[in-house]
């Protein structure tokens, strides 16, 4: 290559600028270039997708954070494991109460890609969709979540309450909070609605399956 560019066109040092010129090249082409991200389509309604992952371990538990994508309402589940019949337990308690949605967004953590979990989805009707491990941020949303949970958790320790308090504070205060969250944009609605309205306002699908397995 050097001797081909002195062919051309000569200046002092241009052996050593060449060298510099390939390294440089040769670290940048090391990088793999970042794939367009495809963005998530704006739910319909409430409760309808949402996104899942674990925040831990962290101050001695796992936390399964789950957040609408829609009204952005945060549910949080402290875990001393991450395992799938946990994340399944969990998931069935929150279901209970709020009603089954129509899809659940995951990363490809072992206790999301079981046989055990791809049976409790399909069972109960849900769609799972998986990111691609190249592409965390695909489940932004749920990463974001961790992270201001694990923010405001760190904040609340220095404060008296037990565990469950400081849970129930900090995922309602994630939840109606308009520092976090636009709630215009959110719920398609006036600043003022708040989430758990929409979130208890709805009409649930149908838990005819979101009972315990069958062995």
């Amino acid at each position: 290559m050097k001797k081909l560019a002195r062919s051309y066109i000569w200046w002092p040092g241009i052996d050593m600028d060449i060298e510099s010129k390939v390294q440089d090249c040769q670290v940048h082409g090391s990088i793999p270039a970042v794939a367009p991200l495809h963005p998530w389509n704006w739910p319909e309604k409430p409760w309808s997708r949402l996104h899942v992952d674990y925040a831990g371990p962290f101050l001695g538990h796992m936390f399964l954070i789950i957040v609408d994508a829609y009204s952005k309402w945060l549910e949080v589940y402290p875990t001393k494991a991450s395992t799938s019949a946990v994340t399944i337990d969990k998931l069935r308690e929150c279901f209970s109460t709020h009603g089954l949605p129509e899809m659940v967004v995951s990363d490809n953590g072992p206790c999301f890609v079981s046989e055990d979990f791809a049976a409790f989805m399909s069972e109960n009707g849900v769609v799972h969709v998986k990111t691609s491990p190249h592409h965390p941020s695909s489940n932004g949303l749920a990463k974001r979540s961790v992270r201001i949970f694990k923010e405001g958790m760190t904040k609340m320790q220095n404060t008296e309450g037990n565990l469950n308090t400081e849970i129930e504070q900090i995922s309602t205060s994630i939840s109606v909070n308009s520092a976090h969250y636009d709630r215009s944009l959110a719920f398609g609605a006036p600043n003022g609605t708040s989430c758990q309205n929409k979130i208890l306002s709805r009409q649930t699908r149908g838990q005819k399956s979101c009972q315990e397995m069958s062995n």
